[in-house]
């Protein structure tokens, strides 16, 4: 068991989840209920996923809410691309959040295999 605070990937979850509520509240009240909402549960569910995994009492527990944890960033990849190309999001602060979004995917398989070449 882990103390996920302490977990950088962790802390960089959460700061984007934080960007992409931030981010989405220009978004159109038309996407309150698509995109805004969508982008918003998937930015929570990084995080949440990996502070999840930190509670299991076994490895593979803790690399199946990683693998979760990673799906969901894939998914919010996907969300802020589909956010530039209909134009509700700049495409500067989109190739930016991409990039911050790819360096935590990064992280996530990162601790991923770590915990898989030590059990």
């Amino acid at each position: 068991m882990h103390n996920f605070k302490d977990l950088k990937v962790w802390q960089k979850a959460v700061d984007f989840a934080v960007k992409i509520n931030s981010i989405t509240k220009a978004y159109p009240n038309d996407e309150k209920f698509g995109l805004v909402s969508q982008m918003r549960r998937a930015g929570v569910s990084i995080p949440s996923n990996i502070a999840e995994g930190c509670a299991k009492t076994s490895s593979k527990s803790f690399v199946n809410s990683l693998e979760v944890s990673l799906g969901e960033s894939f998914e919010l990849e996907t969300q802020l691309i589909i956010s530039e190309r209909v134009r509700i999001l700049d495409p500067e602060i989109a190739k930016k959040m991409e990039l911050n979004l790819s360096e935590l995917q990064l992280m996530i398989m990162g601790l991923k295999s770590s915990i898989e070449s030590k059990s």
